[in-house]
């Protein structure tokens, strides 16, 4: 994988050249101000790269979902004074109205960034005539959209398949790392697997059995496997229409002699709320109106020693309700783990989704993994071994 997509080391000169970079600036904003930079920074590196080397900068984006229809409140022209802050450098903003003119009078270095992409309702649709009107302003592609790349839409995959096409340093990152993770691991390779319902993440559980030596099973969706096995789970949250699934997926794991790791000690209370009276129980003594919050500390434990004998780590979801304390002791401690392993190491470590990073950076340890993705979707649909169409046009 590490070769078979060009990066920015092998797209030559660029001095004058446009070159279009699909970013993910999709912010959150509220009252006139960015709340968390975390993408804009990201795309740091490749920007001022090509700038540096003396290219015409066009950044594509998407902001929001206007369906088609422009709104100021999904403007990006609202984000370009916060960017410029970012990049420490100006950044121009240009409208669809005129943008071949006003693309026309940018310099050498010049950074600029171009309206919505979804202010045309055929970018999602990846519509022909939209790739015609981005590929008219560009000499050059640059895809550094990791978080977008499941999804076929003009600036994303159209785009690569009618311009020189490259991966940006964010991408190339995720990329490399995806690859070590779930591409060509070092085993043994486990999988951590938390989240409220197993509903959402089916498709991941039975891509990891055939692929993982340890699949560990947290959060909500632990409780729909328990009870798949015959505990009595009490009143957590737990999809009973599902056991017959999880059981299925227990089965396919035993075939592939994947070890399923369920908890056998959990933390119970009777209301979920935050520091309520807990108890400390054996899977089987959960009472009748208690729920299950979070894994014990013996099971999180054994986990450890787990961690310990492998050489590869691919984490997606918490292992208990962690945004409500004392729930949030079984994913620090285990993150933790995991994380002076990587120090160590022993461990390569990729985690990814919006509560993992979330529930990696409340235990301190998310500069600590090898690489923690911020891309939800994208990522979820990697770890369920589907083709990401943006990547796979990089590829070709």
């Amino acid at each position: 994988m590490a070769k078979s997509f060009r990066t920015l080391d092998d797209i030559g000169d660029v001095r004058g050249k446009r070159v279009l970079v699909r970013e993910d600036l999709n912010v959150p904003f509220a009252d006139g101000a960015v709340t968390d930079d975390t993408r804009l920074r990201a795309t740091i590196p490749t920007v001022t790269e090509l700038s540096d080397k003396g290219a015409i900068v066009l950044v594509l984006a998407h902001f929001g979902r206007p369906k088609g229809v422009p709104s100021p409140e999904m403007s990006l022209a609202q984000i370009t004074k916060p960017y410029e802050a970012v990049l420490g450098r100006p950044v121009r903003y240009i409208d669809w109205e005129g943008d071949a003119a006003n693309v026309a009078t940018l310099q050498p270095g010049d950074i600029a960034v171009l309206e919505n992409t979804r202010f045309f309702g055929g970018e999602e649709k990846n519509d022909p005539a939209v790739i015609d009107r981005f590929v008219a302003l560009g000499d050059l592609y640059v895809n550094d959209a990791f978080s977008a790349a499941h999804r076929a839409h003009a600036s994303t995959e159209g785009l690569a398949r009618r311009l020189p096409a490259f991966a940006g340093r964010a991408m190339e990152a995720e990329l490399v790392a995806l690859q070590k993770a779930l591409g060509e691991p070092e085993h043994p390779l486990a999988a951590v697997v938390g989240g409220a319902k197993v509903s959402t993440k089916l498709d991941v559980l039975k891509h990891l059995v055939g692929k993982v030596d340890h699949l560990i099973i947290g959060g909500g969706m632990a409780n729909t496997f328990l009870a798949a096995r015959g505990v009595d789970v009490g009143k957590s949250l737990c999809e009973h229409d599902l056991t017959g699934t999880a059981e299925e997926i227990l089965e396919a794991a035993d075939r592939a002699n994947c070890t399923v790791h369920l908890p056998y000690d959990v933390v119970v209370a009777k209301e979920f709320k935050a520091n309520p009276p807990t108890r400390t129980v054996n899977v089987h003594e959960v009472a009748a109106d208690e729920m299950i919050l979070d894994v014990g500390p013996a099971a999180v434990e054994a986990l450890g020693d787990v961690l310990k004998n492998c050489r590869t780590l691919v984490w997606n979801g918490p292992l208990g309700a962690f945004e409500t304390p004392p729930f949030d002791t079984a994913t620090v401690a285990l993150a933790k783990t995991a994380a002076a392993l990587t120090i160590g190491g022993t461990l390569v470590s990729v985690a990814g989704g919006g509560d993992t990073v979330a529930a990696l950076n409340h235990a301190g340890v998310a500069d600590d993994f090898t690489f923690v993705s911020t891309a939800g979707g994208a990522f979820l649909e990697w770890m369920e071994g589907r083709e990401l169409p943006g990547v796979a046009a990089l590829l070709r």
